[in-house]
């Protein structure tokens, strides 16, 4: 759903005000901005279309998705670490302050907000004629999905949240549901849109990349899974059986021209809009840049635990494209179609030093331009030489062959979509499912489709993982979370969820997760504005 949209600037209904939260991406061609009516504002098809455009807006921000999601779901996990300004998450000390927390949440209840406002104004252009059934039923199912979503990523992320489900009725002042409500909630929304949304065929080109009935049905799943109902998880899950399917490569799962492909159930658009150097919009999004290396970008701030890399079997193809380091080469085929490691002018530049100790840094062992991460001898670590960092990086993040970040033309922000939800982490939790309710043997066969495409045709028989022969189902599917999805937006989720995440990084790591964090804090600005709020315990 790469948006082609005029400019919004208020949507307004009686009490209802939805205020755009970025500009490029815009929704709504409307002829009077100033004084906006229901007449005025959706007396026509494509007004009902922007108004649902609008909600998917939410996720088009990296501070929502990079350092709140993407942070939680591998920082928490230890399998990645920050060196940025945000190193707390190293100790698990996030401060209740942290923006990227705030903007997560506003941005989350604005979009919860305008899908509470959608519901009724669909409801009535339905009435009303100007949507005819099928496009109004479709729009409903992605709105359900929308305020789904956002609440599951809600309660996955801060636990027990405030409930709006009603237009006009925000006053600010809801106490916290728990996280069971919440998810009871998700699984209502998720239920409501399966049965509205159509199947990804079934969508016209123009509109790839919305909602659809698997990725309802694949956060339904998830959802009941949080509930501990693995048996009507499983429904939702066989349900896509034969509707998506494993790409034949791992490393074309996060390829840049690979996006909106067989797997994916779910991904947030991301267009080029405007300058990709600083002063971008939230349109085109920095996520990859800032996580490559700062021998290659001036950024660098994030890397992986160098255990990560060594964790995966031999012979596991997956190792090479999530994390990479010392003396790798880049595998995607994008970035080699442009030159490699090599080609980028930091490296270019580097090599032509002459400095020593810069050229060394961008030699390879063969005395030639480094068209590697670093050498297993220099590996990159930044140009403070720390000990701490790794010299290893998220592989799947480095994708976009035109990125260069703060060098060259300094094209530091990119255009690639961020996946959500794909069909191989669908089928990991589905082998929980079935680890859970006794099907041992169901649970090792679908755990083999994912573990065959891993090691390019046909797994090992034997398990391993970190060194270590594993042979119960479940601790199979844990390992698989991590050594599938890491460097995502899943990986501690789903530990998470299952139940095991502090067990699991102190097994894993001999790391702590000190009691209560778990979660995230509830911002501080919001327990200011909201007296019935609290904050979670052990912060």
């Amino acid at each position: 759903m790469k948006f082609n949209k005029k400019y919004i600037y208020v949507l307004s209904v009686g009490l209802t005000v939805l205020l755009p939260l970025s500009c490029k991406k815009n929704f709504l061609d409307q002829t009077d901005s100033q004084h906006p009516t229901a007449s005025t504002l959706f007396n026509k098809p494509g007004d009902g279309v922007a108004l649902v455009n609008a909600i998917y807006d939410t996720y088009q921000n990296a501070d929502l998705l990079k350092k709140s999601l993407w942070y939680y779901a591998n920082f928490q996990s230890h399998d990645f670490f920050n060196w940025g300004n945000d190193r707390f998450y190293n100790t698990y000390a996030i401060p209740s302050t942290f923006g990227a927390i705030e903007v997560f949440w506003t941005r989350a209840y604005v979009g919860i907000a305008r899908a509470n406002s959608a519901l009724p104004i669909i409801a009535k252009m339905k009435a009303n004629g100007v949507l005819t059934a099928a496009l109004a039923d479709r729009l409903t199912g992605e709105v359900y999905f929308l305020r789904g979503m956002t609440y599951y990523y809600l309660a996955a992320s801060f636990g027990g949240v405030p409930l709006e489900l009603k237009d006009g009725t925000n006053l600010g002042l809801t106490p916290r549901s728990t996280q069971d409500q919440v998810f009871t909630q998700v699984v209502s929304d998720l239920t409501a849109a399966s049965g509205l949304l159509p199947w990804k065929e079934a969508l016209a080109d123009a509109d790839k990349g919305r909602a659809t009935k698997g990725a309802a049905l694949g956060y339904l799943g998830a959802a009941q899974m949080w509930l501990k109902k693995y048996a009507d998880a499983l429904t939702s899950y066989n349900q896509l059986t034969g509707k998506y399917t494993l790409l034949p490569n791992f490393i074309d799962v996060n390829e840049y021209d690979k996006q909106n492909n067989d797997e994916s159930l779910f991904e947030v658009q991301f267009d080029v809009a405007g300058t990709q150097s600083w002063g971008a919009s939230n349109e085109v999004a920095w996520i990859s840049t800032f996580g490559m290396p700062e021998e290659v970008t001036n950024f660098g701030y994030d890397y992986a635990n160098a255990a990560l890399a060594s964790s995966f079997q031999d012979g596991d193809l997956r190792r090479v494209a999530t994390v990479i380091g010392p003396g790798d080469e880049n595998p995607s085929p994008g970035i080699k179609a442009r030159g490699g490691i090599k080609s980028y002018p930091l490296v270019i530049s580097g090599f032509a030093s002459t400095d020593p100790a810069v050229k060394a840094k961008y030699t390879g062992d063969d005395g030639k331009i480094i068209n590697t991460c670093g050498t297993k001898t220099r590996p990159w670590v930044g140009s403070d030489n720390s000990q701490l960092r790794t010299g290893y990086y998220n592989e799947k993040f480095w994708r976009d062959p035109t990125l260069v970040g703060n060098s060259g033309d300094q094209t530091i922000f990119g255009a690639q979509n961020q996946v959500l939800l794909r069909f191989g982490e669908v089928l990991l939790s589905k082998a929980e499912c079935q680890a859970r309710t006794g099907d041992a043997a169901g649970a090792l066969a679908t755990l083999k489709q994912v573990r065959d495409r891993a090691f390019g045709g046909s797994a090992p028989l034997t398990f391993i993982s970190d060194g270590k022969v594993v042979t119960d189902p479940l601790q199979m599917v844990y390992s698989e979370y991590r050594h599938e999805l890491s460097g995502e937006y899943s990986t501690f989720y789903d530990l998470r969820r299952a139940g095991v995440a502090t067990d699991f990084v102190k097994s894993v790591y001999g790391v702590t997760i000190p009691a209560g964090r778990e979660l995230y804090p509830i911002p501080q600005f919001e327990i200011g504005l909201n007296p019935n709020l609290t904050q979670n315990p052990g912060y």
